[in-house]
This record gives C-alpha cells, structure tokens and sequence, in this order.
C-alpha cells in the first residue's frame, strides 16, 4: 500500500472511533442519570484504574500501556464533564 492508501484507511478507521466513541457517551450520559437517581458520585476512581486495567491487558500493541491509558484518561475525563454537564442540565434552575 502506498501513502495515499493508508490515509484513506486511516480516515476509515477515524470514522469508526467516531461512532463509537458517541456509543461510549451514550452509556456514560445514561450511566449519569442512573448515578444522580442513586446519589452515586461522577467520580469513581476505582472504577477508572478498573477501565485502564482492562484495556492495557487487551493491549496488543504497537502503542505501549502507558499511552493507552493517557488517551483512556482522556477519554473518561470527558465522558465525566459530559456526566457533570447531563446532570447540570436536568437540575432545576435556580434564581
């Protein structure tokens, strides 16, 4: 394959890690109101090195653990801030 044509798979594969990381959101926006129904914290340290932990032991490279788990890191951050934001917007709003 030639430069070209591991651009167009790249561009593939982006799509791909597109959709599912909206599918991700999806489950941490519904995983959100479960924890606001129960009084569950956003943040559950636990939980994330449970995450990091299954995600480097299916790690078949080439990345190493340690960048997997900082784009990982990245990633939960996010779905928390959008956890954060889903309960933000259903309280209601105060003068």
């Amino acid at each position: 394959m030639d430069i070209s044509d591991w651009r167009t798979k790249i561009d593939a594969l982006d799509l791909q890690i597109v959709e599912l990381l909206n599918q991700r959101a999806e489950a941490a926006r519904a995983i959100g109101t479960l924890k606001e129904a129960t009084d569950m914290p956003v943040y559950e340290p636990n939980r994330e090195q449970v995450i990091f932990d299954n995600v480097s032991s299916h790690n078949r490279g080439p990345l190493p653990d340690s960048e997997l788990v900082y784009i990982y890191q990245r990633v939960i951050a996010v779905m928390r801030c959008l956890q954060r934001n889903e309960l933000a917007s259903q309280q209601p709003d105060h003068p």
